[in-house]
């Protein structure tokens, strides 16, 4: 993984800012592992992409990630706190690689989906069609008994259970947590999205940075590219200085 300097984490940012999490997931990698190229990473299983991203996320920011959510039933907003290691997953499955499962009768060969995917169905806004295009798009050969037979052919049950499969195959892509109200005490799982969570990471840790390189660049009329240049820990210095 390559180092991200100040400079080049705001340019990030910015460029992304106007992007959606599909493309925002693909730019933050290619930042990150510059010798893959933008097709490669858009190519890798969403697991393999997200595991990625949460190297990337530790790399920047540290094993240790704070979130809130609010409780479904008392609408109490609760923070917690956790380790990166706790989810990540050890799958040795790749996107490239056919899977297949036999489903009573029925035979079918399939892969798991990537980002690609994500954005071909992303125009669909019921989630039903959404769901149906993502696994047609998956699905690559079908057989009933000994006779192969055309996909649109499967019945639901047969394409519900190809989806659950695909799901314990590529459990990172998915990732649930537990989750308790301190209040009044329910418990639920919430889903984690790396994407999201990592990018309004990065939206406050921006802002923060220029509001710190605006202080000094008035007090000291040094160059933003100076300011950055600078070890967080420095910057950070001479903003308490300025403040006594």
């Amino acid at each position: 993984m390559q180092s991200i300097s100040a400079s080049r984490l705001l340019d990030i940012w910015e460029r992304g800012s106007s992007d959606g999490p599909i493309q925002r997931a693909i730019f933050l990698l290619v930042a990150a592992f510059p010798e893959k190229s933008p097709m490669e990473l858009a190519e890798l299983c969403i697991g393999e992409r997200d595991a990625l991203l949460l190297a990337m996320r530790e790399f920047i920011f540290g094993p240790v990630l704070n979130g809130s959510a609010v409780c479904p039933k008392c609408r109490e907003r609760i923070e917690f706190d956790f380790d990166i290691e706790s989810i990540k997953g050890h799958s040795s499955l790749k996107s490239s690689e056919d899977l297949s499962g036999e489903y009573g009768e029925y035979r079918v060969r399939f892969r798991l989906p990537n980002t690609l995917d994500l954005e071909a169905i992303s125009v669909h806004q019921e989630i039903k069609s959404a769901r149906y295009q993502l696994l047609k798009r998956c699905l690559l050969e079908s057989h009933h008994k000994e006779s192969k037979i055309p996909l649109d052919s499967l019945p639901v049950e047969v394409i519900d259970l190809v989806a659950a499969d695909m799901g314990k195959l590529d459990s990172q892509g998915d990732l649930l947590f537990d989750l308790s109200c301190p209040v009044c005490g329910h418990n639920w799982q919430a889903i984690f999205d790396i994407v999201s969570f990592l990018w309004s990471e990065i939206a406050a840790w921006a802002q923060r940075t220029l509001r710190e390189v605006h202080a000094l660049a008035l007090a000291y009329g040094w160059s933003e590219s100076d300011i950055l240049a600078m070890s967080a820990r420095r910057r950070q210095s001479y903003l308490e200085m300025l403040s006594t």
